[in-house]
């Protein structure tokens, strides 16, 4: 007999990368792994690979609407997961959107670069998240060049970054790994003026799509009901095993392995 699915709904707002490596089936697979339901809704088309970003094409607003309000109409949403948004008029219908669902946690990851560092919407774009959306957020979790970005601090450390960004967002998850430290530290400032950090090995090699597997795996365990520090520490345990697991299926970059194998 069918039963009612139990697993909590998750709505994710990004792009496509037709390599399979980050946008929505990055957060697919990711919250499949934390038994959560993805809703995904496509912001973005894109041109790239695992090497690099080529092209983007941001979709029309009406298509975005209408694409998440048929989500919201039917299931249940307990999270919302945002990544590539890509413009400033997606930053305005997400804001829109999230009107229609203000109590649920929303995860922003603001990707404004691809790993390979090609560009995925203006800083501009950035900006306009930083005054517009972060607000609206329960959490928002750039990598540290994306949080210099948000905080026009081009060689800002993390807790500078912070210090600027926390006006505008209740909790901040700054990721480290872009430099050449031993260990990689990932560190999570609160408003109210508490601070984490979580401390992994560095693993070798780059990764294509590590920031969305992040903040879909945070999204899952905030929809499942875990304690935001204990969410954060669990999203961080399981990127850091896809990574550890990783395949490098094409010219590039690893692609973080996201589901065991016996569910490939």
């Amino acid at each position: 007999m069918k039963t009612p699915c139990s697993r909590p709904v998750v709505l994710c707002l990004s792009g496509h990368d037709p390599s399979g490596g980050a946008g929505l089936q990055a957060d697919i697979e990711a919250l499949l792994a934390q038994g959560c339901h993805a809703a995904p809704t496509v912001t973005a088309l894109t041109v790239q690979d695992t090497v690099n970003v080529a092209d983007f094409r941001v979709l029309d607003r009406d298509w975005v609407l209408a694409q998440a309000r048929a989500v919201l109409a039917d299931l249940p949403v307990a999270a919302i997961k945002l990544g590539m948004l890509g413009s400033v008029e997606m930053v305005d219908t997400v804001v829109q959107l999230r009107q229609q669902l203000p109590d649920v946690p929303l995860v922003c990851d603001p990707v404004l670069r691809a790993g390979g560092g090609g560009a995925l919407g203006k800083d501009e774009v950035g900006y306009a998240m930083r005054e517009r959306l972060l607000p609206l957020a329960t959490i928002a979790t750039p990598n540290l060049p994306e949080a210099r970005i948000l905080a026009e601090l081009p060689d800002g450390s993390a807790d500078q970054c912070a210090e600027k960004l926390l006006p505008y967002v209740r909790h901040l998850l700054i990721t480290g790994g872009h430099g050449d430290e031993h260990e990689v530290h990932n560190r999570l400032y609160g408003r109210d003026g508490s601070r984490h950090s979580f401390t992994c090995q560095r693993l070798p090699g780059s990764y294509h799509g590590s920031g969305c597997t992040l903040a879909s795996a945070l999204a899952g365990r905030l929809a499942l009901g875990e304690e935001l520090v204990s969410a954060v520490r669990s999203a961080l345990d399981y990127t850091w095993r896809t990574l550890r697991d990783a395949e490098q299926p094409g010219h590039g970059q690893y692609i973080p392995r996201r589901l065991p194998l016996d569910a490939c």
